[in-house]
């Protein structure tokens, strides 16, 4: 098949990449580059099924129009702000890149017939409330501007699954760590409590610590989303991803340094957005597409440690 990936060079899209050459599709990625880094898919450039590499912003019409004049099977759209903080600062920006910039997609989907696959986010729910985890049906909470456009987005992917019976599926893969992703800023706490680890420097937790997250590592991330984009199945669905058990932050922190003197704690910069227990529930995907994580924690944490370590990240 023919296959765009917006954000193809950030850290989950490089996955996604990754996994459809190897399956042998012929694979286009659009990426501005804000996020991801044109390194993280340097390696693909010389593959033959790797076609091009843009440079754009999925909010430029003009750009987008040009791009689909190649005729793609499925759009993974994976360009997005994610960062929390940031659009809670400026709110604007993330409504144009996550709401505007998936709407341009869909209308040249539209024209092709392209099955859209739109990567959602975990934030957008309130809390797990009991072991089962959460399912998509839980209660939606827009906690942050970041969650609320990923939900505006989703009505509009569904906006045209309903009026023009256009294939989409939307993913909502929980909290996903592994290599090649941003070890600073609000990257992922487990690349960043590794490159402090590595680097002998305190692992700083926000609050006190209790809220949990369900971890995914990446490559199980990745397969869960190609699969979500080759399946007809789950058209017109919400599907979740994640280990299926969560872990607190606390808890996260003694696994990586077990030495609690090098664990602090401080001021949480957005507690107002913060989600107390995050645990997926992924019967869903386990049934529909058969998926099911195949790396534990510890093996994550483990290939994302020699990750780092192999890298100029610390």
């Amino acid at each position: 098949m023919n296959i765009l990936v917006t954000g193809g060079a950030g850290f989950i899209g490089r996955w996604v990449v990754a996994r459809l050459l190897e399956d042998g599709h012929q694979v286009w990625v659009l990426d501005d580059l804000s996020n991801g880094r044109e390194e993280n898919i340097k390696e693909f450039r010389k593959l033959p099924n790797f076609r091009k590499f843009i440079k754009g912003d999925i909010k430029d019409t003009t750009l987008i129009h040009d791009v689909f004049l190649e005729s793609f099977d499925i759009c993974y759209h994976l360009a997005a702000s994610i960062n929390v903080q940031d659009s809670i600062d400026d709110p604007r920006t993330t409504f144009l890149n996550d709401v505007v910039g998936t709407f341009n997609l869909l209308e040249e989907c539209k024209e092709q017939r392209t099955k859209f696959v739109f990567m959602s986010t975990c934030m957008v729910y309130d809390r797990a409330t009991n072991q089962d985890g959460i399912k998509e049906t839980a209660p939606i909470k827009t906690a942050s501007p970041y969650a609320g456009a990923k939900v505006a987005a989703e009505n509009m992917v569904f906006s045209y699954y309903h009026t023009y019976d256009l294939p989409v599926t939307v993913l909502r893969p929980f909290n996903t760590y592994g290599p090649y992703q941003k070890t600073g800023g609000e990257g992922g706490v487990v690349a960043i409590f590794l490159k402090n680890q590595i680097n002998g420097i305190p692992l700083q937790i926000y609050g006190d610590g209790t809220q949990t997250r369900d971890l995914l590592y990446v490559e199980d991330c990745a397969r869960f989303v190609v699969e979500a984009g080759y399946s007809p199945k789950v058209n017109g669905e919400v599907l979740h991803a994640g280990l299926g058990q969560d872990i607190s932050i606390n808890a996260l922190a003694k696994l990586i340094v077990q030495d609690e003197k090098l664990i602090q704690h401080i001021a949480h910069i957005h507690p107002q957005s913060e989600i107390p227990k995050l645990l997926c529930n992924f019967t869903k995907a386990r049934k529909l597409l058969k998926w099911e994580p195949q790396f534990t924690l510890e093996e994550g944490i483990e290939k994302t440690k020699k990750w780092i370590k192999s890298t100029d990240l610390i």
